[in-house]
């Protein structure tokens, strides 16, 4: 009986030694009280993994994984720590592990090309360029075959310069011009065939001089959009 109990002791004092080698295998601070080594975050209320990663006092190093807050802990992004250019190149998932976009982040802002994909997909639907966390730069929408659905170029985060959109034909719908996230500038609308619908000129987002306005490529009437009401011409031949 006594044999028993000892061996019952040493097994509990080797459970307790054990217990606390496992309590400091991750979240450790070093001297200055910096985040050092593995870390591990949980989420508060259900106490799932919420992140894990390395730590080299105080900087993120190598790639960290987030996780969803369900039982089968999904990773739902990852982050490539780069500490000499204080950047993290980042993969945003779905639950079943497609990629939903990635690109860099600079000092937690995003930078650079960033591409996003189609639904349970591999092909790109978008890809957009940033500079400290704004567009600045052409983005470009594409269809799931590849072909290009819509360009756009951005400046300061603004629409500026020419926008066109596309059939998956390749057939152009709209050339258009931005300023300032405003049409400004001459448009032109086409049907799926090609033919022009109407065209005229914007200022600051609205209508203004003459449009045209076509019905099979053919001119059928003149609107003057500076005073609407009382310039209509219609083309009878």
């Amino acid at each position: 009986m006594k044999t028993f109990c000892k061996k019952g002791i040493l097994v509990l004092i080797f459970l307790n030694v054990f217990c606390l080698h496992a309590q400091t295998d991750f979240n450790k601070l070093d001297e200055k009280g910096r985040k050092h080594g593995v870390w591990k975050g949980f989420y508060e209320e259900s106490k799932r993994p919420r992140y894990e990663g390395t730590f080299s006092h105080g900087k993120e190093i190598g790639i960290f994984k987030f996780f969803d807050d369900t039982k089968s802990a999904s990773v739902i992004a990852t982050r490539e720590f780069n500490a000499k250019e204080n950047s993290a190149y980042t993969i945003f998932y779905d639950q079943n592990n497609n990629k939903v976009s990635e690109g860099k982040v600079v000092n937690k802002l995003f930078e650079g090309k960033w591409k996003y994909y189609h639904q349970a997909s591999k092909t790109i639907m978008a890809t957009e360029n940033y500079s400290k966390g704004k567009l600045e730069g052409l983005r470009t929408v594409f269809y799931p075959d590849g072909k290009i659905a819509e360009e756009i170029s951005y400046k300061n985060n603004l629409k500026d310069g020419t926008y066109k959109k596309y059939t998956e034909k390749g057939i152009v719908l709209e050339e258009s011009i931005f300023k300032n996230n405003k049409y400004n500038g001459l448009a032109v609308f086409k049907d799926t065939n090609g033919n022009v619908v109407s065209k005229g000129q914007f200022l600051n987002g609205k209508k203004v001089g003459i449009w045209q306005f076509f019905e099979k490529g053919k001119l059928v009437r003149e609107l003057n959009m500076s005073n609407p009401q009382n310039a209509t011409k219609n083309k009878n031949n």
